[in-house]
């Protein structure tokens, strides 16, 4: 890996971290494509951590106010008519589907579609792809056929543990942790901009979590002196461009629909999918 290269790749995590087209998916396929070396778990670590970072930076007005709400609930025993305590407890409640998939088969589904060091299946790459094209379309009907009239002053308990599954949903490269919690939201009649925020607040106690089981085992493992620059690199970079791309997102969905990023994804899955056959 070179400085350019890490620098892109941080760029690439923090835009697609939060737009609807999947950053493991495209960790995957960008260096696939160019022929790049693996950069390793150590660094798609750095970078997911960048984009935590991100969230914590952008929403630290509504963290700070969720968390006390949630410790004042748990002080009072009672979360009563709070919005912020209800809402607190809901992010709770809906990491838990991510959690428990991410515990049970995240070594799986890691090994198939990204074995450490190993060339990429191209069956993997085409399952990937056919992934891709298919959340494309379940967002295109999410956005054509439902209404997006519900705030989340209107969320329910059922809301959650749907739009919880359907953050599960993102183990498989491909699907997008946003993209599929979007299109859940966006499914149950939520405004746009709704559901890209609560989206984005629920992604981050399974961000925090993955990041932190696999900062342990790098630093039992040890990290190489002449890694670490490219680290922080690809960390700062993720960092910043996510902030933005989370302020750029949620403006951009004040007035505009989601069609743009199902037509991306399925023009790239269309990309994949002939480079994997043609790769054999």
């Amino acid at each position: 890996m070179d400085i350019f290269q890490a620098i892109f790749l941080g760029v690439v995590q923090g835009l697609t971290e939060f737009i609807p087209i999947s950053s493991s998916g495209h960790l995957i396929i960008i260096p696939w494509l160019f022929g790049w070396a693996d950069p390793g778990l150590a660094f798609d670590v750095a970078l997911h951590l960048g984009t935590l970072v991100a969230l914590l930076w952008f929403f630290a007005g509504d963290w700070t106010r969720l968390l006390r709400a949630g410790i004042a609930s748990l002080v009072e025993r009672r979360i009563g008519n709070d919005p912020d305590r209800r809402l607190a407890w809901f992010l709770v409640i809906g990491s838990v589907p991510g959690g428990l998939v991410g515990v049970l088969a995240e070594s799986k589904i890691e090994e198939w579609f990204h074995a450490p060091n190993a060339q990429h299946n191209a069956n993997a790459m085409i399952a990937m792809g056919a992934i891709i094209a298919l959340l494309g379309a379940a967002l295109f009907a999410a956005e054509r056929l439902a209404r997006h009239t519900r705030t989340l002053a209107h969320i329910s308990l059922r809301d959650v543990l749907v739009i919880g599954c359907a953050q599960a949903l993102a183990i498989f490269p491909g699907v997008s942790r946003s993209g599929a919690t979007i299109t859940a939201g966006l499914a149950l009649a939520f405004e746009r901009q709704a559901a890209a925020r609560f989206s984005f607040l629920l992604s981050a106690p399974l961000i925090a979590g993955a990041g932190a089981k696999s900062v342990f085992g790098i630093v039992r493992a040890g990290i190489a002196p002449s890694e670490a620059l490219f680290f922080g690199v690809g960390f700062l970079s993720a960092t910043i461009s996510g902030y933005l791309c989370i302020k750029f997102l949620l403006r951009f969905l004040q007035s505009h629909s989601t069609e743009i990023f199902v037509y991306y994804r399925w023009v790239l899955a269309a990309l994949v999918i002939a480079v994997a056959l043609g790769r054999g």
